[in-house]
């Protein structure tokens, strides 16, 4: 920003302001940093937390496995952007011998696009980084400039997720044509024959299903639907393991030890559990009878397991149908989300709209399995998370 006159601070201000809810409004994950004037004569940046955060969203770079030294630095292509220009970079990522390995980062000839005291955003895209000078340059004046590089970027990203998303939808299509037989049993079944029939392996991770795209698939009468498995952080929580809030508050089923049932903050269910949201230190509580403290998930926990799954969804719905003895899936509608507002998860968590299950178990052999827990809300409700959701008929 080099030497500014005071009366331009709000006007710069704003200025950041409207890139910010443009890159927002973009749907696009990004972080910022703001070179100093010793870093760019230096060659240094730091890696703060937001930069960190995001670059593991990304699963681009991890710098709490990477070790100290020159001979861990980690090199890659990246993309200094303007109107004017594209031009090939190339970044690094280290941490030093000296001062605990605080986490580095430096982009070539980055002298040259910002100066000390710029916001420069950072946009990862196919395991690239693409730097934007946002002092520098207005978004939006960007976007409506016919040759800015800066709009041929957002062009091709745009494009390219409706692509996926077309691509995916027409397949759906094609297989609403007519029922199809489940492949496995129970409460998996739609989900896992429905990835398995469009050539996907049945998803467990953290990542979405379909080139980028989460699929969440239900059989139609159901009206809650899963937004994320999330476990509490157990090391800030008085329960240490799912084993450990099983053996306190669950109950004998048959030749199981089972913890089965939801959580809310509206009321407390028949284990005496129930939620309470603490504004002050931005925390999901987990309590016994209001007064015994169970496990805590910190709001930047969920909100970050939120946007990692659900950058985009499509959310599924079949009928099943039992034909010759076998339940097959008649594929309803599909409705498709992106973006998710990730501010309003707590609120919607606080005012009981998402609630969470404990699905714990202890067989008879004394192993313990936890499907969750899994944070839920109604179908109905998906607009409250989610701006301008569009559903399709698909039959």
């Amino acid at each position: 920003m080099g030497n500014i006159t005071s009366e331009l601070f709000p006007v710069l201000k704003q200025h950041i302001s409207d890139n910010l809810k443009n890159l927002a409004s973009l749907g696009v994950e990004f972080s910022i940093f703001e070179p100093t004037s010793t870093g760019l004569k230096k060659s240094i940046l730091d890696a703060t937390q937001p930069v960190r955060t995001h670059f593991e969203l990304e699963s681009f770079h991890f710098y709490w496995e990477q070790e100290q030294g020159p001979e861990y630095k980690s090199i890659t292509d990246a993309v200094l952007l303007t109107d004017d220009s594209a031009t090939k970079s190339v970044a690094s990522f280290y941490r030093p011998m000296t001062k605990k390995g605080d986490p580095r980062m430096w982009f070539r000839g980055l002298s040259n696009f910002a100066e000390a005291g710029d916001k420069v955003a950072i946009i990862i895209q196919n395991q690239i980084p693409y730097l934007i000078n946002l002092s520098q340059y207005q978004i939006s004046e960007s976007l409506n400039k016919q040759d800015s590089f800066i709009r041929k970027f957002f062009d091709e990203i745009t494009n390219r997720s409706g692509n996926v998303s077309t691509e995916l939808l027409t397949k759906l299509r094609q297989l609403a044509k007519r029922p199809f037989p489940a492949l496995r049993a129970g409460d998996t079944a739609i989900g896992y024959t429905l990835e398995t029939m469009l050539g996907i392996e049945a998803n467990s991770s953290k990542k979405p299903d379909y080139k980028g795209i989460e699929i969440k698939s239900g059989r139609g009468v159901k009206t809650r639907t899963t937004l994320f498995a999330q476990v509490a952080d157990w090391s800030n929580s008085p329960c240490k393991k799912s084993a450990e809030i099983l053996n306190k508050y669950g109950y004998e089923r048959g030749d199981d030890f089972k913890l089965y049932c939801t959580i809310s903050t509206q009321k407390e269910n028949s284990q005496g559990l129930s939620f309470i949201y603490d504004s002050i230190t931005d925390e999901l509580q987990e309590w016994y009878r209001k007064s015994e403290l169970v496990a805590v998930w910190p709001g930047d926990l969920l909100r970050k397991r939120l946007k990692e799954k659900h950058t985009e969804t499509f959310w599924v719905e079949a009928n099943s149908q039992t034909i010759d003895g076998v339940e097959h899936f008649q594929l309803l509608s599909v409705t498709h989300t992106r973006s998710p507002i990730a501010s309003q998860l707590m609120p919607l968590l606080q005012s009981g709209v998402i609630t969470m299950d404990h699905l714990i178990k202890r067989n008879a052999k004394g192993r313990v399995s936890e499907k969750g827990p899994l944070f839920k809300m109604n179908k109905g409700d998906l607009d409250l998370l989610f701006p301008d959701p569009i559903t399709y008929v698909l039959g």
